[in-house]
């Protein structure tokens, strides 16, 4: 089994969920910005797919909240990621992988809580009244100029 590094190995997304390296699809084209001469030989742009719905060890809340979150960027059930910022493929190939590893992980991770709502203290009410008339005795004080 290649090392998790590896750009061509399974894919670990969380402690639970790794994605084989079966289910990764590949695909290479020529990359625009910097290269050189090598700009228009090289098929250095990286994309990057898979079924997310489809991965096994997913439990039944997991692939709900991968339908919800990553629903916009599902085209037939298939989540791409592309790479180019880099000259050689390989170093987009690893960043293909981190990406969509941190697209993953951010679609699986449970909603935040609830956020409690609070009352401001009677003290902090007050505070603010007091400020409140001091800047309007100080606007007050600046009508007048005799």
């Amino acid at each position: 089994m290649p090392a998790g590094d590896d750009a061509a190995g399974d894919l670990p997304v969380t402690g639970s969920l790794v994605v084989p390296a079966d289910a990764l699809g590949w695909r290479f084209s020529r990359s625009s910005g910097p290269g050189g001469q090598g700009v228009n030989t090289a098929d250095s742009r990286v994309e990057l797919s898979v079924a997310p719905l489809e991965l096994p060890g997913l439990t039944d809340g997991q692939r709900d909240r991968l339908a919800q979150r990553l629903g916009g960027r599902l085209v037939d059930g298939v989540l791409t990621v592309a790479a180019s910022e880099h000259r050689q493929q390989l170093r987009n190939r690893q960043a293909a992988r981190d990406r969509l590893a941190a697209v993953l992980r951010a679609a699986l991770a449970p909603p935040a809580p609830a956020r409690r709502r609070t009352k401001p203290t009677k003290g902090s009410q007050e505070r603010r009244i007091q400020a409140k008339k001091q800047r309007g005795e100080l606007k007050r004080s600046r009508r007048h100029w005799d």
